[in-house]
Order: structure tokens, then sequence, then C-alpha cells
């Protein structure tokens, strides 16, 4: 068990929303091993807390747990449910400020970003706590005289979410409101980068009044992340098993649930490309681009990756992106004017200099950025953008997870449609022309499961949220799917005499 006093002064208004041991059964509880590991801040690579380093020995007894809240919790009538949800999203935003400086410490993004992140994620208990009272069954007028058929949904049970650190409140609440509102419990186990949030959004849970049992968060280590992720997979008490993060890892744990045929819904990797067309507003296009490729390091799974921007205006919206990319200012999240802080891992640090050293081999010209910045030893990176982009570089096929982009000239419609869907991730497209036909077009012939539309960022807690191809399947928000994602059909047909 920890002391529950972090190593640095985090200057919180509420001390207790820092939690630093895992949360099963309603207690505060350490590993069965007994040993702990640390939480790095990237802003300069100083340990500030840790947290237990549960493994697979630790699984069973969570979701025991989660099963035993589950069969009083699925009985908690909508409104029950509803009402706890909404207690919970009042709690939340009532410590917005301390909950965001534990972020900013956990993933290095700006205070600002940190803040963003909260109003986003609340967004998610706050519309769950909605589609609580609107699920609804169905009736089927039957073939046969004498007969009705009908259905009713229910919580499938326990479910295990994998959360991964880029968005590490946003994640959790996504998945376990949703899972909440539908009358099932959870065991949560966040990155190893970034727990302590997780743990504080059950602590406030548990102010809420949501009952012991009903969430639970393992915390580990990235060595012991692959047996207790499979421990959680093969568990015949987990019905349904939610994750976001790489498309490698995805397939992985598709593998560990194809044994109980488990429901899974997979949120995986991007490779966005973002087009440019010769009559768009430019301008709407850069402000569109910049938060949308810049925001928190370039580290988000629906991040612009491969930009196409037509021959007529390629010269003149690189320079204009480019001078818009020079006005952000790299620095500690909590570093006042700081507009873009450090990558949260030092591998990002790695692949974003090799991605930029690749380019340059392949004939790219870096309009602005290129390094990494020395400061106080973060994990920092200049925001880059690379010109004469080409499909040999590996920024066209691998997903960047940095803050780096690379512009590509393109002539026609179609040929810029082939270069879009040439990868086998489909999670999100972008496009910006001001001609409705090509806009109409271009909406049904790009391959991601979400397509914006002189529309940057598009993800809200409304609008369903899911890829194709290798970026997954399954969606996670949005009216009606997202929830039945946690549901059950169950049909029913009775035999009536008597009656026509």
């Amino acid at each position: 068990m920890g002391d529950n006093q972090p190593l640095i002064d985090l200057q919180l208004k509420d001390p207790a929303l820092f939690r630093n041991d895992a949360y099963v059964d309603g207690q505060w509880i350490g590993a069965k091993s007994g040993k702990r590991f640390d939480i790095i801040d990237p802003g300069n690579a100083q340990p500030f807390a840790s947290c237990p380093d549960m493994d697979a020995s630790d699984v069973d007894s969570a979701v025991r747990a989660a099963q035993a809240a589950f069969t009083s919790y699925r009985t908690l009538t909508p409104l029950a449910r509803s009402q706890l949800l909404a207690k919970w999203d009042s709690l939340i935003r009532a410590n917005k400020e301390d909950i965001a400086r534990i972020l900013v410490h956990e993933t290095g993004k700006p205070l600002s970003e940190a803040r963003g992140e909260i109003d986003y994620a609340t967004g998610f208990t706050r519309w769950f706590a909605g589609e609580a009272e609107r699920i609804q069954g169905t009736t089927y007028p039957a073939a046969l005289p004498g007969r009705r058929i009908f259905t009713i949904k229910q919580p499938i049970g326990v479910v295990a979410a994998l959360v991964p650190w880029n968005f590490p409140i946003a994640m959790v609440l996504r998945k376990a409101s949703a899972a909440l509102a539908a009358g099932c419990t959870m065991v949560v186990k966040p990155s190893p980068e970034t727990p302590l949030t997780a743990l504080t959004l059950a602590y406030l849970a548990e102010k809420a009044g949501v009952p012991k049992g009903v969430l639970n968060v393992l915390t580990t280590t990235l060595g012991n992340t692959p047996a207790l992720s499979e421990a959680l997979c093969r568990h015949k008490g987990v019905k349904k098993v939610s994750f976001t993060g790489s498309t490698r890892v995805g397939k992985i744990l598709s593998a560990h649930c194809a044994d109980s045929l488990k429901k899974l819904t997979l949120e995986l990797g991007g490779n966005c490309p973002f087009i440019v067309f010769d009559d768009a507003n430019l301008e709407q296009a850069c402000d569109a681009l910049i938060p949308l490729k810049f925001r928190h390091a370039g580290q988000a799974c629906i991040t612009a990756n491969r930009v196409y921007v037509q021959r007529g205006i390629y010269s003149k919206f690189s320079q204009l992106l480019a001078s818009k990319t020079r006005e952000l200012r790299v620095g500690h999240g909590l570093d006042e004017g700081t507009t873009m802080g450090a990558l949260t891992v030092p591998q990002g640090l790695d692949k974003t200099a090799a991605q930029v050293e690749d380019a340059k081999e392949h004939g790219g010209e870096i309009l602005t950025g290129g390094k990494r910045i020395e400061l106080n030893n973060g994990f920092f990176f200049e925001p880059t953008v690379i010109a004469k982009a080409t499909p040999k570089m590996k920024i066209a096929d691998e997903e960047t997870f940095g803050p780096v982009l690379a512009l590509f000239e393109f002539d026609t419609e179609e040929e810029v449609v082939r270069a879009a869907n040439n990868t086998s991730m489909g999670l999100a497209s972008y496009c910006f022309t001001k001609n409705i036909d090509r806009i109409w077009r271009l909406f049904e012939n790009l391959e991601a499961g979400m397509i914006g539309l002189n529309t940057g960022n598009q993800s809200s807690a409304e609008s369903p949220f899911g890829g194709i191809k290798d970026s997954g399947y399954g969606k996670e928000s949005g009216k009606d799917v997202a929830i039945n994602e946690y549901l059950i059909t169950k049909t029913g047909t009775l035999s009536l005499e008597g009656q026509y």
C-alpha cells in the first residue's frame, strides 16, 4: 500500500483526489506481489508518484468483485443508473482544475488541453446519463396468427476496459459511462503512464454513490500489461472487452477473446488523410489542421498524418501552414504560455525523429521544426511541417504519434482518393472543398469510419466514433449504437389463445 502522497506538491485544492493504490470492490489495495512502479512526468522525466504493479494473479479477485456487484447493479432502474452518472458527472466537473493538474503531470499536455479533455470527457457522462433511460426493446408483427414477437435489451455483464495514455480521462469515461448506463460493471486497466487520473475517477465514482465492485481499476507496468490483459480477456467472468490502442495489440487481444467468443470493441490506429482542394478556404483548413495535428503533440489516433494539397494552392497553403505552426509554444504543460507540451513516452521521440530523417533522405523539405528540444530533460520535439513528401517515405505508411505532418501534392480528385485509401487503416479522413457535389462523393468514397467535411476534430459524445479496416470495429459514443455494445438483445415469441 502507498502512503497516498505524491512525491511532489501537485498543488491540489483537494488532496484527497490523489489516489495511488488500485481500486477493487470498493477498497484501495496494493498488488499481491507488493511491488510498485513510478509514474514519470514527461515534461521533466522525473517520477512524481507510484502505483501498485498488479499482475495476472490480481485479475480474478477484481473480476469476481465485478461479477458479485453485477447481480444487484443490473436490477437498478434506468433512472437510478442515470442519477448515479449525473452525480459522478457533477463531481468531475466540480474538481476539473485539480484533475487537470494531475493529467498534465501524467501526459505532458498543456493545462489548457487538460481542461479541454475534461470538458470533452464529461460530455460522455452527461450523454450516457441520458442514454440510460433511452434503452428500448421492439415489437414485430408475426407472420403466423396468434403470435406476438418482441425483444428486450439486457446488460451483457462484466466488461474489461483497456485504456490508452493519450486521452486517459476521456477514454475511461467513454467506456465506463456507456457500460454503467447499460447496467454493466467494469474492470479498468489504465495505461502504465496514466493510472492516476483513472484512480481519481474511481474515487469520485465512489463519492457519487456508485456501489462497490461496479467500477474497479487495476494498475500495472508495461512489463506486466500483456499477461494481465490476457488474463482479463480469457477470464470466463468477463463478457465483453473494450480496447483503444494499436492495431497490433488489438489483433492479439482479439485472439485472446476468440476462444470464449467474447463481444469485443476495438478502436485502433489511424494514419488519417487530410485533403485540401483548390477551392477550399485555406484559412479554415489551416485553422482546423493545426489543433487536429498538434493537439497533445500529435498523439491522437484521429490526428491528420498525411496532408494532401492540390497543386494550384500547394505553395500558398504550405507557407500559411508553416507560419501558423511556428506560432506554437513548446514547454512544460504547467508553464504559462505553453501551447504544445511534451510527448508522453520517450519512444515517441525516437519514432518522430526517425520519420523526419527518413523524409529528408527521400527528398523532403523541412519547412519548420524537425529537431528534438532539450528542455528540462523532457520528451520534447519541435512541431514539424515537411514539404515535397512522397509515397516512399515512412510517414506515408506509418501512423505518426508525434508532432510531424507531411504535405503531399496531387492533381485530381480520383488520384487523391486512391492515395488516401491506400492504407490498411480506416479510422478517419478529412477533406476541405466548397464543391458540394465533391463533398458528397468524398463522403461516400473515402474508406474510413468517420469523415470530416470542412471539419477538423469531429469527436463528440453524440457522434458515433469508430473505424473500419485495420482501425477496428464497434462504435463508441453516439445515440443507441454505443450503449448497444454493452447490451444483449433477447427475443420473445408468445403464442396467444382466443386472439387474432
